[in-house]
């Protein structure tokens, strides 16, 4: 298709939350002439959905430290987090929350005016800095828009990221884009920082928005680089439950039970007691693991979290209070009925602790990037924190790696070729049956069998049809890589393989896509020696 409009930076960065914000000011203030492209409006990513805080130590909580911080994130990864990348951005999460707090985010304080904290699942400490009471992501996202807006960055909303432009030796030249009315256009440049978020709606219910599709991903295989532990979808625990629905379900912070909220069966028996020394704060997986067995073995649609022992609800966590008594629950008064839903991915596009992937000029940060902080489950609250780092150090290695200059290709062709796409509830349907808490061989060989089944080669001409393809290409990833890893682990529960296996100890599952354009796993990438 041909360009409809060409400009020229030198970065672009495709979504507006934390990461991709974070790395566009760092990356202004260091000279690039940055342009920030995002498919909706510039707020309507998964950052300004964040309840619970940011997650890290700056050394006003007694005994708490950093590398208590990583003994939790390490334990909640289950072996396969990368314990150099954990200690590198946790140990760099103190100058990011400063950097951020110059930018003017304000966080909640405490009756002596310290920063307040509260705790979460998986945490040994009061270590989560809130904002709003559980509206963090929302002031993040608050801050770094104005800060945008201060230093006039040139954003793009309404523009759909297609594929990365890469000249004869692979290396990124440019990015196409479609805008909302299917015109295409292109922006040249050696740089694309990919920050677009996750994948959550390949499944029927999850916390995330409409524009977590996986675009990013999808990009950055279709561009030759790799992905990895994309099995690892983490499924919250505690998402209000008001009827069988489809979409965004408003999730219940995880600090309404590091406050002292309590899981109950429909008896109203606590179940949790028995399944973890942590009890209601065991990890999120643990979490949404024994919720789902409760529900299987009593029949019920959903169980309750009992916070009527909290004070002050309504104050402490505005949000979610507000999401209840839309839904005719008063929380101060009677349990919230929750249950488990799609939330983060833990892998992603392989990088390094710069952003850098394996294609030159490409970058990935935030829930979109597998920098090995988060292994085979996301530690509560890390994510935030993750975002703001790599944000920064992606940053900073574009501008480095602007010493090396390469040509930027000259051809106004934009390649996009047909691409395999399946109905979106077709495959949201067949994830969700197959793919989320609780895998087996057959079910996941029955979902990769009817997607493939309804997929067909086509063009897309539009951002449904750059997120269909997107989705379809990351169904069959997941499948492929949950169909490989023969055990359970974190936030993978293999019912037929349902205990750990020493062989995959520590071993990620990296897919590329194959001369078909399909996502196969990576050879000598299976199991550790």
């Amino acid at each position: 298709m041909n360009a409809g409009w060409e400009a020229a930076a030198d970065l672009v960065v495709v979504g507006s939350g934390v990461a991709g914000l974070t790395a566009a000011l760092d990356a202004a203030e260091l000279g690039l002439r940055v342009v920030v492209v995002t498919k909706d409006a510039v707020d309507a990513g998964s950052t300004r959905y964040a309840q619970g805080g940011i997650a890290v130590v700056l050394g006003d909580v007694p005994g708490d430290t950093v590398e208590a911080h990583v003994a939790d994130t390490l334990t909640a990864g289950a072996g396969l987090s990368d314990a150099a990348a954990v200690t590198e951005i946790l140990y760099d999460g103190p100058a990011a929350v400063a950097r951020l707090r110059a930018r003017g985010a304000v966080f909640d304080s405490d009756a002596d005016g310290r920063l307040a904290r509260t705790r979460e699942g998986g945490h040994s400490a009061f270590r989560v800095v809130p904002a709003g009471g559980d509206a963090t992501g929302a002031e993040v996202e608050r801050a770094l828009l104005a800060a945008t807006t201060d230093r006039r960055l040139p954003l793009l909303p309404g523009h759909v990221a297609v594929d990365a432009l890469r000249d004869e030796r692979g290396a990124v030249a440019g990015l196409a884009v479609l805008d909302d009315a299917g015109r295409p256009g292109v922006l040249r440049t050696p740089a694309v920082l990919l920050a677009s978020g996750g994948y959550g709606q390949l499944y029927l219910s999850t916390t995330n928005p409409a524009t977590a599709t996986g675009d990013g991903l999808a990009l950055a295989l279709r561009a030759g680089a790799a992905v990895a532990d994309v099995e690892f979808v983490q499924f919250h625990p505690t998402v209000l439950y008001t009827g069988p629905a489809v979409g965004r379900r408003p999730l219940v912070t995880e600090a309404v039970r590091g406050e002292g909220g309590l899981l109950l069966d429909r008896a109203g028996r606590r179940f949790m007691t028995g399944v973890h020394p942590l009890a209601e704060l065991a990890p999120r997986d643990v979490v949404a693991k024994a919720i789902s067995h409760t529900l299987a073995a009593t029949g019920a649609d959903c169980v309750h979290l009992d916070a009527t022992a909290i004070p002050d609800f309504a104050r402490r966590f505005p949000t979610v209070h507000a999401a209840c008594r839309a839904a005719g629950i008063d929380p101060g008064r009677e349990p919230i009925p929750v249950t488990p839903a799609a939330h983060y991915a833990c892998g992603g596009v392989v990088t390094d602790l710069h952003g850098r992937t394996s294609v030159p000029g490409l970058y990935a940060a935030g829930e979109v990037a597998r920098t090995g902080l988060h292994g085979a489950n996301r530690l509560a609250s890390n994510s935030l924190l993750e975002g703001l780092v790599i944000g920064a150090r992606a940053a900073r290695a574009v501008a480095a790696d602007r010493n090396t200059p390469r040509p930027v290709a000259g051809n106004c062709l934009v390649p996009w070729p047909a691409v395999p796409l399946a109905p979106r509830e077709l495959v949201q349907r067949a994830m969700s049956a197959a793919a989320g808490i609780g895998r087996d061989a057959a079910g996941i060989a029955a979902a990769s069998d009817r997607i493939e089944a309804a997929t067909a080669l086509g063009v897309p001409a539009g951002r449904a049809g750059v997120e269909d393809a997107a989705l379809t290409l990351l169904a069959q990833a997941v499948l492929a890589a949950a169909g490989t890893r023969t055990e359970s682990r974190g936030c993978h529960v293999r019912t037929d393989f349902p205990e750990r296996d020493d062989r995959w100890q520590r071993a990620s599952l990296e897919l590329t896509l194959d001369p078909t354009g399909r996502p196969v796993v990576r050879t000598g990438t299976a199991v550790a020696a």
